[in-house]
């Protein structure tokens, strides 16, 4: 037997566009102190949050997914008939079966691409970010729509200080499409399965746990070198680096993380977590969406991702900003 086709890829795979969604409502440290044991004082000093989005009733995970996505798509310049694959990146799925980015793709007006959810945990989207990507150089799809979106608060205690002044909810999405050069770097990604309890919702639970620190010092001690080497696998240094955007978990974290990787001063780095929170999978695409918006990163910037969380899993890659 002679060996199989393989389907034409391109060269390479780019960004075409970025979109978001925020929820309404905005909830600050003020707020949930009225409520639980907490002040400002306290949540800022831990994790540099001020205020965060929580959805209301009406804004689903559906509904804020195909808003964000929808937003991509008018970005990217790209009609819903030119997309063949959509993937949801989400820890906060509203049930087992069937998955909602099919849902999600016939919303949209798109003519039955292939669409799979992916659950990755803060790490989801940057898993589906370079799914899409191999899947566009492989020849498999040729365009693609990725988005992360979160209901997190459907599973967090409201009352519980160590979670609710932490998570929240909002959809970021990407359109990507083929490049004759790369602009999406090699994915470095793993997973610590030793800990996977460390986030998690306990079978039978209806909440969220966490143990903090340990996921604290498990990203600061051992995701520097993952980011390092993506640097090197795309071909770039820090002194390259236009943007850095790691998932918006804690900044604290991300203020460690910049200075251990010694990038310039005048790279910019997403601080989402300040007024977005935790937005688990849809952390890094609303910080980017957010840095694009106001100018504070452009077209042709040079990106370096970091997508980490429950499993406990790892995404770090470079990308070129659209």
């Amino acid at each position: 037997m002679t060996g199989l086709q393989l389907a034409p890829g391109a060269p390479g795979a780019r960004i075409l566009g970025f979109g978001s969604y925020r929820p309404r409502r905005r909830v600050t440290n003020h707020e949930l102190a009225e409520t639980m044991d907490t002040n400002d004082e306290w949540i800022q000093a831990r994790v540099g949050i001020a205020e965060r989005r929580w959805a209301e009733p009406d804004e689903t995970l559906l509904e804020m997914s195909v808003a964000a996505g929808g937003k991509a798509l008018a970005a990217s310049g790209l009609d819903v008939s030119e997309l063949d694959l959509v993937l949801l990146a989400s820890a906060s799925l509203p049930r087992p079966i069937p998955g909602l980015a099919p849902e999600i793709a016939h919303r949209l007006g798109a003519r039955r691409p292939g669409a799979f959810d992916v659950n990755a945990g803060c790490a989801g989207w940057c898993y589906a970010l370079s799914a899409a990507a191999d899947a566009i150089r492989s020849g498999s799809a040729r365009n693609a729509l990725v988005i992360g979106g979160e209901r997190l608060t459907d599973y967090t205690d409201l009352t519980d200080r160590s979670t609710a002044v932490i998570f929240a909810d909002g959809a970021g999405a990407a359109v990507l499409g083929p490049s004759d050069t790369p602009r999406i770097g090699p994915v470095v990604w793993g997973s610590d399965g030793d800990q996977a309890e460390a986030i998690a919702i306990p079978q039978g639970e209806a909440a969220m746990s966490m143990a903090g620190q340990a996921v604290y010092r498990w990203a600061t001690t051992r995701l520097t070198a993952t980011l390092l080497t993506a640097m090197d696998l795309a071909g770039v240094g820090p002194d390259d680096i236009d943007v850095f955007a790691p998932h918006q978990a804690n900044l604290r974290i991300i203020e460690l993380m910049a200075k251990r990787l010694e990038l310039p001063a005048r790279t910019v780095i997403a601080r989402d977590v300040v007024r977005s929170g935790n937005t688990s999978s849809a952390s890094v695409p609303l910080a980017l969406s957010a840095l694009l918006e106001s100018g504070e990163a452009k077209s042709g910037d040079v990106a370096l991702l970091l997508g980490y969380g429950a499993g406990l899993t790892f995404a770090g890659q470079v990308v070129v900003l659209p």
